[in-house]
Order: structure tokens, then C-alpha cells, then sequence
């Protein structure tokens, strides 16, 4: 069960069983938003119910209310953490009874149809043995549209299993009536098949093909339908299977096997390689790598050591580990995952809302469509044969089902996909935005640079090698926990491996560090440090420093035996992907504007970088700053995407037209964006403004067929330019169309692979 409280109002999730059709979903919702301080959201496809509920509404009166309406509704049970000798419930479970009957309308309907098709086929007592065949299919086959249309009248009112069973009934009634009291039950009787009405005599016509061909072919859509959906939501279900199932848990010196649901905050568990993390947490003991492409995406393990953090349902690629759970259940980063995607889906696009209230009067509509129908051929002198074929057309090629699944089956797929790939959309409401974006704010720190000080360049004296500078340098800083000294100490040990102990240091407070390293009295830091010993930079060393100063960069002078030796650049290094990015940006279409706290030296050299104008860098902004200058770009006129990963971010993400959280910031950031960027890659900003479009793209041509389509199909019918039979192909047809158009999307590819 989903359930959450926010202040005085709760929120629930049911899954709502016996929906056929959008129709039943606008049924469902409208009797549950009736109800005092209750707004609901139904989704036909997910097949699920978002409810807000306040005062003393209790979750048994909602579901007694979807029940009064004809429906079932329960709690969803969690995603089961399945014991090890628990048997998988085979997926095909829901699928078998619809198959079964399928396979029965398919096996008896197509003798029917090509007798009624061929009059070559039409032996002396042809009509009796269609009867024969195609009474299991309008009784047994088409069971569930008589007993779910039943159901609706009981509760007054009409769906699209009403219109089928209506439909069906009539074209079978209609030929019972003509096979015993009319002529159609005479020896020899035969009549072609027609792709329009017929205008013979009704006594003498049966629509035995109709009933069992419109029968089987509604059965093979939703059929095809129900393992579409399945398919789409293919992707959510995986995420949610991801975890691991037990854990090794260390208590006391001991280890102990527990299943993963059993881990508390604090508890330290092992991880073995090939094994998978069990939950969030900090890595106490080990080095190893860690392999998130489930999560992130991202095919290139992670490095990670003491004091490191890791996700859980990740995988230890590497050396044993020792992790302190720090997130469970709920909380961690895999369950708010699924939960962002699942809302997302869930929730409805505003073309949406329009196509659920078409939906929602749609099949009355088509009932009284119908009755003009047949009203206006008898009117016409056409005969009873036509005026009902046409009547029984129209029941049966409406389809509300299109319109119902236009936006979320395209939100299932391309939500799963993203999620796959590491993006994540909170709700199709984003996917409006996205089309709209024209500016892309960057934050600086965290997001174009890494967000940490890295060694970058070594300018050593003549005379002097760079391994000998790192070696003594390396290890002076790497006694000291001062950022740009931790840049030093990391950039010299990737380089040379382990380096030597300092036999004695110092810290020099603003200066830098001195110490003694392999008999060498060494000095790191600023200028005005050597200046203290009585030491000169040299001209070339000093040119070194200007450059680097010049670029934005922090300039370290590196001393030893009283003589300026190198020069050492460190900064906040700009990602390799950066500029690839940015480049990709503009290919959407969108403006990249820098903005950061640092210098303007600093930010228009990593402007430079990554390729982005001068007068679109925004430097030197306090954090409290950065909402007003999203709402500067918005008073200009520009509509404004914000790419941020920090705490003082949220504020901006929460103000922009579209906020991009990076995965790797914090979880303000995280909560006040529209699109979360589980992988630290600016690329993939671009990648969730690619897909959030495309899956907009498919909302809009699943809407536009799916309305073309009722509003060219229903006059076709009325005018009698079609058979009942073709009309149910039609309509079968109209939804499995959209589903798969929708599956389409699965084959969307990230471009920062």
C-alpha cells in the first residue's frame, strides 16, 4: 500500500479492479471526487487510483464507494521481498482467461466469417452450422462484455462493454429471428458479403459473422492491449525488483544472514564481490567498485573507499566491503526512485483531462447516435436490414478506449525508459515545459565543474622533473585536510602511488604547509610564504603563476632547500562532458547561461571551456541571489530551465519553468526539481529534455488519432459505408494502434552513452 500524510490530508494508491475502458476510469474518479475533501486522479492504464483524502474519511469508505460504482478497489501490496523458496507468480497469471477465450472466438469465428464472406462455402445448411459455432463465441467469449455491461445498468450507467454487448446481442438476436422466423433458415439460402450495409429484405439476413468476428476481434485488442501495458510497464516493475533480497548483517563479531527489509539505519552489513549493496550507506571498511548502470545508467564503475557513500540494489564489482546503512526502506534512493516514476505516471497531462471528459459522456452519446441512426434509415425508406447494420456499426466502432490511453500509456513507457536511464520525470505536467524552454541556467560548482579542487598542471623549474615535485609536495599536503592541500595530496598519489611519510610538518595559518620530507625542507603554499624564507620566485615560475591566476585558477608554489621549485595550478575542474554537452543543449534550441559565486576571471574561463558566451556568464551571485536572477531572465521574456545540485539551488529549481536536479546534490535539490539526472553528467540534461519531448510528441499523435479516428469513423458508420464486422477490426485496431506507438518509445536512446 502507498500511503502518505502531508499535514491534515492523507494520501492513498488503490488498485482498481473491472475497468474495460476510459469510461469506466471517468466513471470511477467522478464518483470518488463527489465525495467531501477527496480529489482523486484514476489511471486506466496503470489501472490504479491517486487519492487525497482529508477530515474523517477513512480508506474503507473509498473503497466502498469505487464498489458502489460497480468496480472492486484494494490496497496495493508492497513489491514482495520474496523468500527464497517463494515461487514467482508467472506474469502470465492475468492474461490466461482472456487468452483462452481468445483462442475459442478466433477458432469458431473465422469458419463463420468465411462462410459469410465466400458463397462458394455456402452448402445447403450453412446458416445452422455459423449458429452452431458462433453461439460459444457471443456467449461464452464475449462473456465478460455481457456481465460488465450488466453491471453498469445495474448502477445506471453505460460503457464500452455496453456498446459491445448491445451491439453483438442485437447482430445475434437479429439472426436467430431470421434463421427461425424469417426465411433465413430455408434450405439453400446464401447471400453475399458486403464491406457496406446490406438492403435486402431482414427476414431473410443473418449477422452471425458480425456478432463472432466483431467478438474475436475485440477480444485479440484488448488482448494485445493488456500485454502492451504490461510491456510498458515493464520498466517500473524492474526498477522495483532491482534490491536485494538478504543481507549479511555483522552483530557482535558475527555474521548473520537477514532478509534486506530487516536493515535498520546504523547497521553494518558486508558485501561481498559480485554481491549487490542492500541499502544506502557509507563505506566503513574496504575499497572496491561499484557498478551503478542500473541506477545511473552509466556503464563505468564507481571507485569507492572508507567514508565513501553507495547506493542500494548496486553492485560490488570489486574487493569486500564493509557498509553502515544510513537509508532504509522507504527512504533510500531506489524506493523515492520508483515512487517519483510511479506518481508520474499516475498523473494526467492537461490534453489528458479534455480526452477523459470526452470520454466520460462519450458511450451515451454513441447509444443516442445509434437510435438517430436507425431512426433516420427507416425514415428514409431504407428498409430494417439497413437502418440495423448501420445502428450496429456505430455501437461498434466508437472507441473512448484510444482517447483513454493516449497519455498514459506514453507516460508508462517513457518513464520506465527514463528511468532506466537514469532520468526521472515527476509528472506529464514537466513534459509541457520542456517544449517551451528557450534558456538553460547552469550552476557552476557541482554541475559544469566537478565541485572539487583537482590538480590540473605542474610548471616545474629547470632543471626539475614534475614526479620530483609531486613526490615531496604530495606528501606535505597529504598531512593536511585543507581542500586545495587534499587536490595536491590525490593529483601526486593517482600519479606516483604510495608517497613518502613527512618527517616533521607544520601548518602556516592563510600561508600553507612546511614540513621535512626525505631530508628536504619543504614549502607549500602561497607567495607571501617563500617571502618569509627570503626566497624569489623565478621569471619563468612566475609567468607560470600569472597564467594561472589569469585562467581563474589557485597558483601554488612549491619550495624546497631554500629555492623556488614549481608552480602548481589547481581548480575546480570543468567535467570532460561539459562542453559536449553544452553543445547539446544548443542543439535543442536552448540558450546555456553560466551562473556561479566565483570571480568573474574564474566563471568566464570555464565559460570558455565549455563554449558559452561571455555575456552569458552570470558571475559573483550570493545563493540567495540566484532566484532573482531566474526571475531577471523570466521578466525578459524567456521561459527558463535551471540545472542545479546544491542546497542553495532549491529555491531557483523551485522558481524556474523547468528545474533539472542532479542526482549527485543534495535532497533539497533533488525534491524541488521537475526532472531528477540520477548521473552526475550534465549530457544527460539533455538527454531528459530529448526524451521529455518525444514522450510529449507521442501524448499529442496518440490524442490526435485517437480523436481522428472516432470523429472520421462514427459518420462512416452512420452512413452505412461500413459492416459491423469491419467496424470492430477498426476499433480493435484504433487501441492497440496507440499502445503501440507509444511502445515506441522504448527504443529511445540516450546520447551520453
Amino acid at each position: 500500500m502507498t500511503t502518505r500524510t502531508t499535514g491534515t490530508t492523507a494520501e492513498v494508491e488503490l488498485a482498481i479492479g473491472g475497468m474495460t475502458c476510459a469510461s469506466c476510469a471517468a466513471r470511477v474518479e467522478k464518483k470518488l471526487n463527489r465525495m467531501d475533501g477527496v480529489t482523486a486522479t484514476v489511471n486506466y492504464a496503470t489501472e490504479k487510483a491517486k487519492v487525497s483524502y482529508a477530515g474523517d474519511i477513512s480508506v474503507r469508505d473509498l473503497i466502498a464507494t469505487v464498489e458502489a460504482t460497480g468496480y472492486t478497489a484494494r490496497e496495493p501490496e508492497p513489491p514482495a521481498r520474496k523468500d527464497a523458496g517463494t515461487p514467482e507468480a508467472d506474469p502470465d497469471d492475468a492474461l490466461r482467461p482472456l487468452r483462452q477465450r481468445l483462442v475459442t472466438a478466433v477458432t469458431l469465428a473465422v469458419p463463420v466469417i468465411a462462410m459469410a464472406m465466400v458463397p462458394a462455402l455456402q452448402f445447403e445448411y450453412w446458416q445452422w452450422l455459423s449458429l452452431t459455432l458462433a453461439a460459444p463465441v457471443v456467449t461464452y467469449a464475449a462473456w465478460p462484455f455481457h456481465r460488465a455491461a450488466a453491471t453498469n445498468a445495474r448502477h445506471g450507467a453505460a460503457t464500452m462493454d455496453t456498446l459491445i454487448s448491445v451491439g453483438t446481442s442485437a447482430a445475434f438476436l437479429w439472426s436467430l429471428w431470421a434463421l427461425f422466423l424469417g426465411t433465413a433458415g430455408r434450405p439453400g439460402m446464401t447471400h453475399p458479403f458486403e464491406l457496406t450495409i446490406a438492403r435486402a429484405d431482414g427476414a431473410g439476413n443473418i449477422y452471425l459473422e458480425a456478432a463472432a468476428g466483431v467478438t474475436a476481434f475485440i477480444l485479440a485488442g484488448r488482448y494485445f492491449e493488456a500485454r502492451s501495458k504490461r510491456k510498458a510497464g515493464a520498466a517500473l516493475k524492474a526498477l522495483l525488483e532491482l534490491g536485494a533480497k538478504d543481507v549479511t548483517v555483522l552483530r557482535d563479531g558475527r555474521e548473520e544472514r537477514v532478509p534486506a527489509g530487516d536493515l535498520k539505519a546504523g547497521d553494518r552489513f558486508l558485501v561481498r564481490p559480485g554481491e549487490k549493496i542492500a541499502t544506502d550507506g557509507t563505506v566503513v571498511e574496504g575499497t572496491s567498485a561499484v557498478d551503478a548502470s542500473m541506477l545511473t545508467g552509466e556503464s563505468v564503475p564507481v571507485e569507492v573507499s572508507v567514508g565513501d557513500t553507495v547506493t542500494g540494489a548496486t553492485v560490488n564489482v570489486g574487493g569486500r566491503l564493509v557498509v553502515e546503512a544510513t537509508r532504509v526502506g522507504a527512504d533510500t534512493q531506489l524506493a523515492r526512485m520508483a515512487r517519483l516514476v510511479e506518481d508520474a505516471q499516475n498523473g494526467k497531462a492537461a490534453a489528458q483531462r479534455l480526452a477523459d471528459r470526452i470520454s466520460g459522456v462519450f458511450v451515451p452519446v454513441v447509444i443516442a447516435l445509434a437510435l438517430a441512426t436507425l431512426g433516420f434509415w427507416l425514415g428514409n425508406g431504407a428498409g430494417l436490414t439497413a437502418a440495423f447494420t448501420a445502428a450496429v456499426a456505430v455501437l461498434i466502432i466508437a472507441c473512448p478506449c484510444a482517447l483513454g490511453l493516449a497519455t498514459p500509456t506514453a507516460l508508462m513507457v517513457g518513464t520506465g525508459r527514463g528511468a532506466q536511464l537514469g532520468i526521472l520525470i515527476k509528472g506529464p505536467e514537466v513534459l509541457e515545459s520542456t517544449r517551451r524552454v528557450d534558456t538553460v541556467v547552469l550552476d557552476k560548482t557541482g554541475t559544469v565543474t566537478t565541485g572539487r579542487m583537482t590538480l590540473l598542471a605542474v610548471h616545474p623549474a629547470e632543471g626539475v622533473t614534475e614526479d620530483e615535485v609531486l613526490r615531496l609536495a604530495g606528501a606535505l599536503e597529504h598531512a593536511s585536510e585543507h581542500p586545495v592541500a587534499r587536490a595536491v595530496a590525490d593529483g601526486a598519489r593517482s600519479r606516483l602511488g604510495a608517497l613518502p611519510v613527512p618527517e616533521d610538518f607544520a601548518n602556516v595559518p592563510g600561508l600553507g604547509v612546511q614540513g621535512v620530507v626525505e631530508g628536504h625542507a619543504v614549502l607549500v603554499g602561497r607567495e607571501k610564504l617563500l617571502a618569509e624564507w627570503a626566497m624569489e620566485l623565478p621569471a619563468a615560475l612566475a609567468r607560470a603563476r600569472a597564467g594561472a591566476e589569469a585562467a581563474g585558477r589557485t597558483a601554488i608554489i612549491v619550495a624546497w632547500d631554500g629555492a623556488a621549485r614549481a608552480v602548481l595550478e589547481v581548480a575546480d575542474a570543468v567535467k570532460e562532458t561539459s562542453a559536449e554537452a553544452v553543445g547539446r543543449l544548443r542543439a535543442l534550441g536552448l540558450r546555456p547561461v553560466l551562473l556561479t559565486g566565483d570571480n568573474r576571471a574564474v566563471a568566464e574561463s570555464v565559460a570558455r571551456e565549455v563554449g558559452i558566451a561571455p555575456e552569458d556568464v552570470i558571475a559573483e551571485v550570493l545563493p540567495e541571489e540566484k532566484v532573482q536572477v531566474v526571475e531577471r531572465l523570466q521578466d525578459e521574456g524567456r521561459t527558463v530551465a535551471m540545472v542545479g545540485d546544491g542546497v542553495n539551488d532549491a529555491a531557483a529549481l523551485a522558481r524556474a519553468d523547468l528545474g533539472l536536479a542532479m542526482g549527485t546534490g543534495t535532497d533539497a535539490a533533488i525534491e524541488a526539481g521537475d526532472l531528477t539526472l540520477v548521473r552526475g553528467d550534465l549530457r544527460a540534461a539533455a538527454d531528459a529534455i530529448r526524451l521529455a519531448r518525444r514522450t510529449l510528441g507521442t501524448i499529442r499523435s496518440n490524442l490526435f488519432w485517437a480523436f481522428a479516428y472516432n470523429v472520421a469513423a462514427l459518420p462512416l458508420a452512420a452512413a452505412g459505408l461500413l459492416n459491423p464486422m469491419i467496424a470492430g477490426a477498426a476499433m480493435a485496431f484504433s487501441s492497440v494502434f496507440v499502445v503501440g506507438n507509444s511502445l515506441r518509445l522504448r527504443s529511445f536512446r540516450a546520447a551520453a552513452h
